[in-house]
Formats: structure tokens, sequence, C-alpha cells
């Protein structure tokens, strides 16, 4: 039996955790080729996203946030520091903790791309109606708290 077959007990179709993957691999080859003209990366676009939801986070913070290590997400913030994207500052509460927040520049960037990312989200659910796009987002919802993942 074919590997994308095993999953499911009749072996009728790719188990889930394939199909998941699938449709990861597919929207990051979609956002890397939407992003590409921006200069900026997937990871550095997540990293974006993240400080636009939850500014004054420490790198190592987005890095948890951002799927990425540590040591990975240093060298994003320093790319897109020096893309003027981001900025780093000491955190009022603790003047030893370094934080980051997005510069006008990078909540420009994020503007101006966010109709494609929302084309490109109304793309990946077209074949649902409201109820099934509702109910995916509550099931993936449901499969990441599973997985123990609180960011």
């Amino acid at each position: 039996m074919p590997v994308a077959q095993r999953g499911y007990p009749d072996g009728s179709g790719p188990s889930l955790l394939y199909a998941v993957k699938q449709v990861e691999l597919a929207v990051r080859r979609h956002l890397d080729d939407l992003l590409r003209p921006s200069g900026v990366t997937t990871v550095q676009y997540t990293a974006l996203t993240v400080l636009e939801r939850c500014p004054g986070l420490s790198s190592a913070e987005l890095a948890r946030a951002s799927f990425v290590t540590a040591q990975s997400m240093a060298d994003v913030v320093s790319a897109l520091e020096v893309a003027g994207l981001v900025a780093r500052q000491r955190d009022d509460a603790n003047r030893r903790r370094l934080v980051l927040d997005l510069t006008p520049a990078g909540k420009d960037l994020l503007a101006r791309l966010a109709p494609a990312v929302v084309q490109l989200e109304r793309l990946m659910v077209s074949g649902l109606d409201d109820a099934e796009v509702q109910q995916l987002g509550r099931g993936l919802a449901s499969c990441r708290a599973a997985l123990g993942r609180d960011e």
C-alpha cells in the first residue's frame, strides 16, 4: 500500500497528518511566491504578523510563537532590523530585557501584503462553505490544543 494511503483504516486516503503537511507545503509555496517581490521570506513574514498581534515580545518569545528556534530567530530579527521593519528597545518593566516592535515601515509592509494574503486564504478554503470554514478553524484549534501548543 502506498505511504499516502496508510492513514485511513480502509486505505481510502492519506492520513490526516499527511494531509495537513500537504496543505502546509502548498500554503508555504504560495506564500513564498506572494512574498518574493517584497523581499521578505515566509519566516520573516510570520514573525512580523506575530509582532503585529503581540507587540513587545522578546526574541525568544517571538521564536516560540513563530515556530522556529531562538537561534534561527536571531538571524530573522537581524535581517528585519536591517530592513527597518522591526526595532528593539528596552522593556520599560525590565530594563535588562529587549523587546521587539514593528516600525512604521513594518506596519506599512503588512498592510500592503494583507489583501493578497487574504486572497490566498480565500483560495485555500474556496471549496468549503461558511459553516465548513468555521468548523475547520475550530477543528484545527482543537488539534493544536491537543498537541499542547499554547501560543
